[in-house]
This record gives structure tokens, C-alpha cells and sequence, in this order.
């Protein structure tokens, strides 16, 4: 083989490439290089509540900062750390992937990995016959919308108000926040809002004959809405009535979230698709699925040459599947289902003896893990002066003097379930304890407690939060 000319050589002078020591020299920059590079106001977000402590690992439901203190994590990142952070399963299935040499993504032939773990999940909606892969809950959300508007020839999709189903195009066309749909122009043509937990409109809705499908979410996660005991299964019976496709959004709510594996087996009803994201991702590699009826997926995968008319490059991918894969066997090994159940209805009892107690407290609800604690507009003359003056200068700016408090003084990380929302959402990884439950109640109490004393600290840190927004509106 002849030689390369010397200078063409590649050197060896570079040292190896070390992911750990490139944290460790950067971790200084962590906020710089975001301010510079990325998005400013997310910082500037973490500096003024307080949250910049700069995590630097994190285990189970427990995360770490800086120096080493340890937090309570009340957010699972949105929900995808259903099972706890660096779960050593999950590890060790992506290991076993990456040390296979397995020829991944051929495109040009299918995965068997793909195809165990539809079988598996499968197994939960027995009901339902074919999954499609994708790479995130918005992804799976926009390949509903192809689907049901392909297996039925309608072009509307009707959604609940409250809603949300993610940011990309479609799903944001179904995502009822203004927040999120303000500055993004005109969207999806034919997405038609319903009143959530209203039958009667959403059979009017429906009676067109043009909507293709309705897609909710069993329990509405911006604001832990509830639907009332007979809704789920009146919007079945719509949905069947009209030929509509009734489609359950379960990517915050499935896999064990709500104390069962999907939050629609509290209603037993069999929806036509299941979406599902988040979680079952392991907290490693993204991925989506969307559970389907035959007759669906035999619309748009019908002949042949249609056999790639709708995919995704990175889907199916071998470390997703396998963190899909090894995501179920903790779900199942552990029990984590059963446990959301249990520490769920004991955080439910002990919110629900706060509310009786402290006037601020308006309403708690929920399933599982998945709790809101609601507060309203108190009784007391002072305390009433005080939230309507907070109101004044920003709808919902009460809860954060809740959650800063929580996480700076005992060192739970939880947030609001929305913007200009009265609910504070808790969603913790589905492996907490009894002892983590001391934790949750030990906080919330004290800082609750401490909200009803006029003035107080509570009151004071409020007064600080209205300058900014005050300042940043000015600014605007």
C-alpha cells in the first residue's frame, strides 16, 4: 500500500477526546455560554427565582448542585424521569447496545429491537394492533394527525381547550395556551377547540361529519385538569357515533404516572390511538409512539411503494428501543405503577388536610403522581390586600412565592403547571418513598404556613418578584 506523503499524516499531538474532563473545564461557563449562544432570558429566568445552583448529577428522584447538597425533584424533567434519573438498567441495556457493533438504522431492513418493544407495549392496549415509532410527544402528536386524517379522508382536528400536545406545527395547532401559539402566525387550518369536560359541544363539534379525530389528554397537564367520571367514556361514545377518531394524548400520563400504566384504565375506555413519549425514554434517548387500530394503519401503509410514505430518519433507532425496552422492565420489576398509587393517595390525603387548614389552599387534585395544588384568593382582609396586589401585576405570581421558598429552603425542586396558573403541578419520578413523602409534606407545610403571615418573608420576596415583572414589562 503506498505511503502517505508526510505531510498529509494525521498527527497524534491531539489528546483524546474526554467528555468528562470538557465538563469539568466548562462547568465555570455553564450561564455564559448560554447568555452567548443560546437562549438569554432562560438564565436570566434561573438568576431572579434563584434556581441557578447548577446541577451536577443527579440519581433517582434526587438531584445534586454544585456543592454537593442534595434536592428532591418534583419536575422528573417535564415527566420523562418516570423511573428516576441514571437508572442502572437502562445504563446497562444502552451499554450492552453501543458494545454490540449492531448495524443500527440500516433504513434498508427493520430492527428487531423495534419490533420486541412494539410487542411489549402492545401488551398494555390489547385492544390496539400496530405501533408507529417516532422521536419525541410532538412527533407522535403529528403523526396522528397523518394518520387520522388519512384513514378517514377528514381534514379537521378537534381539540380540548386547556390543551396542551407539543410545539412543532400540527401540535401546536392543537395546543390551546396562547402563550405558547402568540407570535407564530396562522396555524394548522381545520384544529377546532372544544370546551374540556363539555360533551355536548363536542358532539356538536363533531356532528359535521368533517372532524377526523379528537385528541385529548385524560388528565390536562398544564393545569392538572380532571375530567369528570362520565366524560372519557361520553367522548368515546361520540367519537364512535360520529366516525371520528378518538385519540388519547397519554405522553405525560402513561406509564405509570397516574397509579395505572395508561390514565385511561381509570375510565376503561379503549381509545383508537394512544400517544406516548416521555418516560419511556429512560431519561437517555428520545423517543415517541403512537398505538393504533389496524384499520388505521393499513390506511396509510397500504401498498408497497407507500411502505416509507411516512417515518422518521432517527425512529426506531437501537439505543431508543432499547431504553424503551429496559424503561418496562423496571416499570414491571419494581413496581413502580403500584408505588405511584400508593405514595400518590398519601400525598393526596396530607395536600388535602393543608387545604382544610390554610385558607390559600384552594383545591387539590389529581391521580397517582400527578398532583395540583390549586390556590385561590384567601379570605383574610390582609392576606386578601396582599394576593390582590400580587394579581395586579401578574396572574399566577403567588405561586412562586411558594416554589422558591421550596427549593431554596428545602431543597425541592417543583414549579407552576403553566403560565398565569394558580396550580403548582408535582410530577416526581414514580420511585419515591415514605421518606421522600415526609420530605414533600415537611415542605409544603412550612412554606404554606409561612405564606399566611402578613407581612413576612413570603410577602416581602413578593414584593421583589412584582419589581421585576413590573421592570421586564417596561423594558418590553
Amino acid at each position: 500500500m503506498a505511503q502517505l506523503p508526510t505531510d498529509t499524516v494525521p498527527t497524534t499531538d491531539r489528546p483524546p477526546f474526554d467528555i468528562g474532563s470538557l465538563l469539568a473545564d466548562r462547568e465555570i461557563d455553564r450561564y455564559s455560554l448560554h447568555t452567548q449562544h443560546m437562549n438569554e432570558q432562560m438564565v436570566r429566568v434561573l438568576q431572579t427565582i434563584g434556581y441557578d445552583v447548577g446541577f451536577r448529577s443527579g440519581h433517582g428522584q434526587y438531584l445534586f448542585d454544585r456543592k454537593g447538597d442534595r434536592y428532591l425533584d418534583l419536575l422528573s424533567g417535564w415527566g420523562v424521569f418516570g423511573i428516576g434519573r441514571n437508572h442502572p438498567t437502562v445504563r446497562d441495556a444502552l451499554k450492552s447496545v453501543l458494545g454490540s457493533d449492531l448495524p443500527n438504522l440500516v433504513q434498508m431492513d427493520v430492527s428487531v429491537l423495534a419490533g420486541i418493544l412494539a410487542e411489549r407495549l402492545l401488551t398494555y392496549a390489547p385492544y390496539l394492533d400496530k405501533v408507529f415509532f417516532a422521536n419525541s410527544g410532538a412527533e407522535s402528536v403529528e403523526a396522528a394527525i397523518k394518520f387520522a386524517r388519512a384513514s378517514t379522508g377528514r381534514d379537521e382536528i378537534a381539540y380540548a381547550s386547556q390543551s396542551y400536545h407539543g410545539l412543532t406545527y400540527g401540535a401546536l395547532s392543537l395546543t390551546a395556551d396562547k402563550m405558547f401559539r402568540t407570535g407564530f402566525g396562522t396555524l394548522m387550518p381545520g384544529s377546532i377547540e372544544v370546551p374540556f369536560n363539555d360533551l355536548a359541544a363536542l358532539d356538536r363539534a363533531l356532528a359535521s361529519k368533517k372532524v377526523a379525530a379528537f385528541i385529548v389528554e385524560p388528565i390536562q397537564g398544564k393545569g392538572v385538569y380532571m375530567p369528570s367520571d362520565e366524560y372519557l367514556r361520553g367522548v368515546q361514545e361520540i367519537c364512535r357515533k360520529h366516525g371520528t377518531l378518538f385519540v388519547a394524548d397519554e405522553i405525560q400520563t402513561g406509564l405509570g404516572r397516574t397509579g395505572k400504566f395508561f390514565a385511561i384504565e381509570h375510565w376503561g375506555v379503549e381509545p383508537d390511538m394512544i400517544l406516548i413519549a416521555k418516560a419511556l425514554s429512560g431519561g437517555h434517548v428520545p423517543i415517541g409512539a403512537v398505538l393504533m387500530r389496524r384499520k388505521i394503519f393499513e390506511k396509510v401503509f397500504n401498498r408497497m411503494d407507500r411502505a416509507v410514505v411516512h417515518g422518521s430518519t432517527f425512529a426506531k433507532g437501537d439505543l431508543a428501543m432499547a431504553a424503551g425496552l429496559a424503561t418496562l422492565e423496571v416499570i414491571e420489576a419494581e413496581d413502580l405503577v403500584g408505588n405511584a398509587a400508593r405514595m400518590g393517595a398519601r400525598l393526596m390525603t396530607s395536600f388535602n388536610a393543608m387545604a382544610e387548614r390554610y385558607e390559600l389552599v384552594k383545591n387539590i387534585r389529581g391521580k397517582g403522581l400527578m398532583i395540583g395544588v390549586e390556590f385561590g384568593t384567601p379570605r383574610s382582609l390582609k392576606l386578601k390586600a396582599a394576593w390582590s396586589l400580587l394579581e395586579a401585576v401578574n396572574t399566577g405570581l403567588f405561586c412562586q412565592l411558594i416554589t422558591i421558598p421550596i427549593f431554596k429552603e428545602h431543597k425541592v425542586l417543583v414549579q407552576v403547571a403553566g403560565a398565569g396558573n394558580h396550580v403548582i403541578k408535582l410530577i416526581p419520578p414514580l420511585c419515591i418513598n415514605d421518606t421522600d413523602c415526609d420530605w414533600i409534606e415537611r415542605s409544603f407545610d412550612a412554606v404554606i404556613a409561612d405564606a399566611h403571615k402578613v407581612p413576612g418573608a413570603v410577602w416581602t420576596l413578593g414584593r421583589t418578584l412584582a419589581d421585576h415583572a413590573i421592570k421586564a414589562r417596561a423594558s418590553a
